[in-house]
């Protein structure tokens, strides 16, 4: 099959390593900043093949795991409004707010239905004229241009009675304030999905500013491990910068024209992390030409008080400074069948990540 057999030679792989044993010779931390990294990287057993010289270590790249719980508690309450219908794509149906969750709702007779695409949630719109359609639109640059095409296509084609409830967020904030908070890293494997959208551009400051390469990598075994290879290559020769190892899919400047329409639809604004509280500039906000379908701005509602669990630590989780092994939760009630935080319910999450390959 191709782009998917080749990337999983095992011979290839084989030579990978060697070359891997034989360039690394400093003690090294990289971070892999996106969750489908970190699946591949547990299903695959990437760890045990890496010399001991080598440390990975997971870090914030799942959106839903990142986003503040009250974002789940408000979208809790729009699913309480009678005349509102919920659509979400599968991943946040599950995760837990303060004392509900979406499919809890569901089954007490909320309207929330899971969505492939923001454009059958627009479908749903044109269906129930008499109901307010709410989107629930998360995740980093990756997803966030189909949010801002569907509020477009919503103002071409007349649907007012559609809405975007934004917790939309972009990687690099993130990746810096690991560094200022002092992570020890010595590189990262960057995403690949979120590069696809935004190029190069937005990790150039690391090298500059913190001495810290970044790889843009593939998902599968060889991809990773070639990214891996070249982070070695820049430390071991001191040439930190932004590479692409993930050539078939990535360019240097992107997509264009789903940059565009981001620049278009959002503006930046403080957002809520997991783990880190608030990071300046790292949310996306609906501008207000589009605040027509800001379901923030048009569907007032009054959310309960945000609380968390005790004893879930996916906030450290998320900064790499502990993995799932070190949570008493993780090895004792929270499981996908019973997910305490986000980062286990979420296939993207560490937690699960770490349950269904690792534990």
């Amino acid at each position: 099959m191709k782009y998917i057999d080749e990337y999983r030679d095992k011979e290839l792989v084989g030579k990978l390593v060697d070359q891997i044993k034989k360039v690394s010779k400093t003690p090294i931390a990289l971070m892999e900043v996106c969750e489908g990294h970190t699946m591949s990287i547990q299903k695959f057993g990437i760890p045990t093949l890496l010399p001991d010289t080598i440390k990975l270590i997971s870090g914030p790249g799942c959106p839903v795991c990142v986003s503040d719980r009250k974002y789940i508690d408000q979208a809790i309450a729009y699913a309480r409004i009678e005349d509102v219908i919920i659509t979400t794509y599968g991943d946040l149906i599950r995760v837990p707010g303060s004392t509900s969750s979406l499919d809890q709702e569901k089954a007490k007779g909320a309207d929330v239905r899971i969505v492939y695409s923001i454009l059958d949630a627009l479908k749903i719109a044109k269906e129930n004229k008499d109901k307010k359609i709410v989107f629930l639109g998360i995740g980093f640059e990756t997803t966030a241009p189909s949010s801002a095409a569907g509020i477009i296509k919503a103002q071409m084609a007349g649907i007012r009675n559609f809405y975007l409830f934004s917790s939309h967020k972009i990687m690099p904030p993130a990746m810096e304030a690991l560094i200022d908070e002092g992570v020890k890293l010595d590189g990262y494997i960057a995403p690949g999905h979120v590069s696809t959208i935004t190029g190069i551009g937005i990790y150039k400051n690391i090298p500059k500013k913190f001495g810290l390469g970044c790889v843009i990598s593939g998902f599968e075994p060889v991809d990773l491990l070639k990214a891996i290879l070249m982070l070695v290559n820049q430390i071991e020769n001191s040439d930190q910068k932004v590479e692409i190892a993930y050539t078939r899919v990535v360019k240097p400047e992107g997509n264009i024209k789903a940059q565009q329409m981001l620049e278009e639809v959002f503006e930046l604004r403080d957002d809520w992390w997991r783990g880190f509280g608030v990071l300046p500039k790292s949310g996306m906000k609906i501008r207000e030409k589009y605040s027509d379908f800001d379901a923030e701005a048009k569907i007032p509602v009054e959310v309960e008080p945000t609380r968390e669990d005790k004893g879930c630590i996916c906030g450290e989780i998320l900064k790499g400074i502990k993995n799932p092994k070190d949570c008493k939760l993780f090895v004792t009630v929270c499981t996908p069948a019973n997910p305490v935080g986000a980062c286990m319910v979420s296939h993207e999450g560490s937690c699960h990540a770490y349950y269904k390959y690792n534990r």
